[in-house]
Formats: structure tokens, C-alpha cells, sequence
């Protein structure tokens, strides 16, 4: 999943990225207790090994992805903080944030979420 989002990235503009996101359906099938954790741990291995750095977007994409496809009604945000001025996007799933080392909810004003 890192390799096509790098792939859609360079052919898809975000918008068009932003939309296969957006229509992304939670699978019917009941979620396993602790999916979450094992997707978490997935992705950051699968960052370590990647041969490019995975930023926030990234990660947050194929987060999301890989929750849904499991059944977990995950939910992708993009927020920003005004000074120092920085953007993130991060992961939540029923209004916690997943996978974060810090509190993004507290220091990052959401701009959307998909």
C-alpha cells in the first residue's frame, strides 16, 4: 500500500487521491478485537523497511485503508497548527487517535476529515 500510494501520487492529483479515500467502505465483517494494534505495528514495520521515508499522509492513507478493510470504522484527518505553522494527518477510530506519539487532537485545528 506505501508503494501505490507513491504511485497514485505521482499519476493522481490529491483531490483525486483524497475522493478513493473518502469512498473507502467499512468491510461488513465484525472486527477482530485487536486488529487496531496489528495494523499499527503492520504499518510501522512496513515504514521502517520501505525504502523511502513514509510521511504523515501516507501512513494515514493505508492506516485507514487496511482498518476499513478489516472492519474498523476508521477515519482519516487533516489538521493544521498556525505558528509554528505545520500540517499533519493522522488516524482515528471512534474519536481517539491511533498510532500518534503526541496529543494531535489538542494541537492540530482540523481541516477535514474523510
Amino acid at each position: 500500500m506505501l508503494l501505490a500510494y507513491d504511485i497514485s501520487s505521482v499519476l493522481c492529483r490529491f483531490q483525486t487521491i483524497y475522493s478513493v479515500v473518502k469512498g473507502w467502505k467499512v468491510n461488513n465483517k465484525p472486527a477482530e478485537s485487536n486488529v487496531i494494534e496489528r495494523v499499527c505495528v503492520a504499518v510501522n514495520y512496513a515504514c521502517v523497511w520501505y525504502p523511502k521515508q513514509a510521511l504523515c499522509l501516507q501512513r494515514s492513507i493505508v492506516t485507514t485503508y487496511l482498518l476499513r478493510k478489516h472492519g474498523v470504522a476508521a477515519q482519516m484527518f487533516l489538521g493544521a497548527q498556525k505558528l509554528p505553522f505545520k500540517a499533519h494527518a493522522w488516524v482515528e477510530v471512534d474519536g481517539r487517535a491511533i498510532n500518534e506519539r503526541s496529543n494531535v487532537q489538542g494541537t492540530y485545528a482540523v481541516w477535514d476529515k474523510c
